[in-house]
């Protein structure tokens, strides 16, 4: 895997990890009961994202360094995805 190939992957990780990450603890305007007036009751108000970032940032560490070790290491290769055995 080269470096590019790496960032990319951690890239995809921490996207997706932050996906999943952004709407864990979001107090909303509706729950807090302070409507601004022209905006979504389900617009939030307190959103920490600055934590989430970090946390987000970890998190999506580890799964990329899980996933680097099994791509170098060689325990899942492309032709053990080979399910139609294309690659005879």
């Amino acid at each position: 895997m080269g470096i590019t190939s790496a960032l990319v992957l951690y890239a995809v990780f921490w996207f997706m990890t932050f996906l999943v990450v952004l709407p864990i603890r979001v107090k909303t305007q509706g729950d807090l009961g302070e409507i601004v007036p022209g905006t979504h009751a389900g617009a939030p108000e307190v959103h920490g994202l600055r934590r989430k970032a970090w946390i987000t940032t970890a998190v999506a560490f580890v799964l990329w360094a899980v996933a680097c070790a099994v791509i170098l290491s060689g325990w899942i290769t492309v032709r053990d995805l080979d399910w139609f055995d294309r690659m005879s």
